[in-house]
């Protein structure tokens, strides 16, 4: 608990990962920070999240997109799976930036794909919003909005694991859920 009486909870080790394993706990969902610097952001994360009528070549096109469109600007990402129906573009911050600077970065990225491609891409959240559509969820880089960690399980039937992938390995990945407890290499 810091001065401003919040409290923070962290793993601080093998010991405190195999407490939370022991409760069963198998998502992590951390802030975009560092328990050092958590009034700070260090990452921004882009959760590119389908409509289900969405095509899974449409969803590799949109990372692909993304990540062409923060290099035009300067800002290298990685790429990992959501563990669901999507990806993760996550855009590590060097220097890291406040909190109200990120979120107002990240919702102006979706807007701005969501003006140039209207037909593939929407920057509101819900589902009569994103009908056949992409909604590039910004909404995960406000401080303590969090999103799924990387190598996490996802509490869903399939267990699916939100990996990180390289970027040359995009068009290998031949379903949405390529990642699973069972499967943790991709069918390629």
């Amino acid at each position: 608990q810091n001065n401003k009486g919040d409290k923070h909870n962290w793993i601080d080790g093998n010991a405190s990962m195999h407490e939370l394993e022991q409760i069963n706990v198998s998502e992590f969902h951390p802030w975009g920070t560092k328990a050092s610097v958590y009034e700070i952001a260090v990452r921004i994360v882009f959760d590119l999240n389908p409509h289900p009528t969405v095509k899974w070549q449409r969803v590799r096109a949109a990372a692909r997109y993304l990540s062409e469109q923060l290099q035009s600007i300067g800002l290298q990402s990685f790429l990992r799976t959501s563990g669901g129906k999507g990806f993760h573009v996550v855009v590590p911050l060097h220097p890291s930036a406040p909190w109200d600077k990120v979120k107002q970065f990240a919702q102006a990225v979706a807007q701005a794909m969501a003006q140039l491609r209207p037909a593939e891409f929407v920057s509101v959240a819900g589902e009569k919003n994103r009908e056949g559509k992409i909604f590039v969820d910004w909404l995960r880089n406000g401080r303590g909005a969090t999103s799924v960690a990387s190598y996490s399980l996802r509490a869903r039937a399939t267990a699916g694991v939100a990996m990180p992938i390289e970027w040359d390995e995009l068009a290998k990945i031949k379903e949405c859920e390529p990642f699973t407890i069972k499967n943790p290499v991709p069918p390629i």
